[in-house]
């Protein structure tokens, strides 16, 4: 692999776990954003919007893509769901868009183990309505800004990453 792969997607979508696989497949290491900016202000993501807002989180997003363009090479990186956002996102890497319906999202977290613990560490996904009207106003916008687009609804990790995998060879 030449360049970074950019995992992007609505929050709960699994671009972690996918991210994992893929860099289980293809040797790579794995990066995620939102761990990255937690490291960098030594805060917690539902904190940082709490204490600061979401404006001052997506300065850190920047500050972050900014970093990794400069620092990182041949790695899969993980994104939060607003990440797509930043300027120059496709200097970062190839950007793999994972989608699902927002519906199927948010069963998929409701029906974890750690469903409170999923739900309280996403900020934006407090209220639901919001979070709906949220997916459909970045559906568009994630579409817009992805070399590629999969669909992850229903599927397992390990077979959306192997779908990763082969389409990523065909460019």
């Amino acid at each position: 692999m030449s360049k970074n792969i950019i995992l992007i997607g609505f929050m709960g979508v699994g671009k972690g776990r996918t991210a994992r696989m893929l860099a289980q497949k293809t040797g790579c290491y794995t990066v995620d954003t939102d761990d990255l900016i937690e490291t960098m202000v030594k805060m917690k993501i539902r904190d940082i919007f709490a204490d600061h807002g979401e404006p001052f989180f997506r300065d850190l997003e920047q500050q972050t893509a900014d970093w990794l363009r400069k620092n990182v090479k041949h790695t899969i990186v993980s994104t939060g769901g607003g990440f797509f956002q930043v300027k120059k996102l496709h200097k970062l890497g190839l950007v793999v868009y994972l989608h699902s319906s927002v519906e199927a999202i948010l069963e998929s977290i409701s029906r974890h183990p750690h469903a409170k613990k999923k739900i309280k560490k996403r900020p934006l996904l407090q209220d639901l309505d919001q979070a709906k009207s949220l997916y459909a106003d970045r559906l568009p916008r994630y579409r817009k800004a992805a070399d590629i687009e999969i669909d992850v609804q229903g599927r397992e990790i390990e077979e959306v990453a192997k779908e990763i995998v082969a389409r990523l060879e065909k460019k």
